[in-house]
């Protein structure tokens, strides 16, 4: 089969299972939601810090990609299809097909939770470009290390808990770099300012998305 039909098959089906069940959008959207207006509740009428606010809506996007995209391959080991998968399709195909499925997801779960974040708690945003670019690498990084570990939570559900001791060390440079470039977003201040976090983000998308290019064959076929 052509790579690019591979891949593009892997996506099409991926779509048509959400579009039935509708799982993995209603989670994401379900626990965001929950999350901010918690957080708009803790936080009350007192203005909080631009730290502080960057800080909510990263952890939010965080914890709520990582619930909703979990069961990207359990599900396929669970509906018996993971084999089909593997008879027809190369891992490469595999894994670039769920990572533009689920990097639609989460565009969307960007999308909707920072304009209900800020809504709910009346930000107004200085450097709209710095913030949208900051939004769009971390949803990247975020994306291809949510991909890259739900295939290992299949493995998890066989050969141990592996997800809970890798999900805070791979994360962690996306929750400190969105934070520190969202911060400098909401008060306005220029690209120059956010140069490292940016570049942080770059770096953290590419390394990810090259090694689960490498190691994703070993993971999906064991």
């Amino acid at each position: 089969m052509d790579w690019l039909a591979g891949t593009w098959a892997v996506f099409r089906k991926d779509l048509r299972v959400e579009l039935r069940n509708r799982y993995a959008a209603n989670t994401l959207l379900l626990f965001a939601l929950a999350a901010l207006l918690l957080v708009a509740f803790a936080v009350g009428p007192q203005p909080a810090s631009a730290r502080m606010r960057a800080a909510l809506l990263w952890i939010v996007l965080l914890f709520a990609a990582s619930i909703g995209l979990g069961r990207s391959f359990v599900a396929e080991h669970e509906g018996g299809t993971a084999l089909l998968l593997r008879l027809h399709t190369r891992a490469s195909m595999v894994f670039a097909g769920k990572l533009l499925f689920n990097l639609g997801l989460v565009s969307l779960l960007t999308l909707v939770t920072t304009a209900v974040f800020m809504l709910l708690l009346g930000i107004s945003v200085g450097a709209p470009g710095l913030l949208a670019t900051t939004l769009a690498l971390g949803t990247l990084g975020l994306t291809g290390a949510t991909t890259l570990l739900s295939a290992l939570v299949a493995r998890a559900s066989r050969g141990g808990p592996l997800l809970p001791v890798l999900l805070l060390p791979i994360l962690v440079p996306v929750l400190v770099s969105g934070v520190g470039a969202t911060r400098k977003a909401l008060l306005g201040q220029r690209w120059a300012t956010a140069q490292d976090e940016l570049l942080t983000l770059v770096g953290f998308a590419g390394a990810t998305i090259s090694a689960a290019v490498v190691l994703f064959d070993y993971v999906w076929t064991e």
